[in-house]
């Protein structure tokens, strides 16, 4: 029990010393999160989009 009592002090000492964001930097970096997740997922899909194609003519012009 007493091993449990001093885990619980020592990680609310730890967790007093964190620099917590603002709420206009949290709102800027999920803001920016979710538009390089889409640039990203648009990339990738425009690759995979690209060498569908790439391949079902590949297949239908040189496959057997």
């Amino acid at each position: 029990m007493n091993k449990i009592v001093s885990f619980l002090k020592e990680a609310y000492a730890e967790l007093s010393k964190v620099v917590w964001p603002t709420r206009e930097q949290t709102i800027r970096y999920s803001f920016l999160v979710i538009v390089v997740a889409l640039v990203v997922g648009l990339i990738l899909g425009g690759l995979d989009y690209g060498l569908t194609l790439l391949q079902n003519y590949i297949l239908k012009n040189y496959g057997r």
